[in-house]
C-alpha cells in the first residue's frame, strides 16, 4: 500500500470521527485485515466504495460529499491532469478552487463536465475520435 492511499483512508477516518476500534472491525468487515499497510489495491478501492456509500459521506450538510469527492479524484487521473490543470480548469470554468466550499449542486456540475470532456477523449466504435 503506498503512503498517498494511507493517507487518503486515515483522512477518511478523520472526516468520518472513527474511532481506532470502529475503523478497524470496519478494515476487517470490509476488507479482511485489521491494518490498512495490508490492504491489496482492489482492498482499498472497495475499502474507500464502503467509505462513501456509508450515511456519514458528506463534509457537510448542503456541501460535496465524499463519495463525490472520491469520484472527481478518478476522473481527474482518467483524463491524466495534474494538479495545475486541475485548478485552472476549475478556477476558469467554475470560478473556485476550493473543492471544499462546493454545494452537492456545483460538484455535480463538475461531474457531468469532467465526464464530458473523458467521453471526448475516447475513441469511438469506429476508431475515430
Amino acid at each position: 500500500m503506498d503512503k498517498k492511499k494511507l493517507a487518503v483512508i486515515h483522512i477518511v477516518k478523520k472526516e468520518l470521527f472513527l474511532s481506532d476500534e470502529e475503523y478497524r472491525n470496519i478494515l476487517e468487515r470490509v476488507a479482511g485485515v485489521r491494518s490498512s499497510r495490508d490492504l491489496t489495491d482492489s482492498q482499498f478501492h472497495k475499502l474507500m466504495r464502503y467509505f462513501v456509500r456509508t450515511m456519514h459521506y458528506r463534509v457537510t450538510g448542503k456541501g460535496i460529499t465524499l463519495r463525490q469527492k472520491y469520484y472527481i479524484k478518478q476522473l481527474k487521473k482518467d483524463l491524466g491532469w495534474d494538479d495545475s490543470h486541475f485548478q485552472n480548469y476549475i478556477n476558469k470554468y467554475f470560478h473556485n478552487r476550493d473543492l471544499e466550499t462546493y454545494s452537492r449542486h456545483d460538484a455535480s456540475n463538475l461531474i457531468v463536465a469532467l465526464n464530458t470532456i473523458l467521453r471526448s477523449h475516447r475513441p469511438t466504435s469506429t476508431g475515430r475520435q
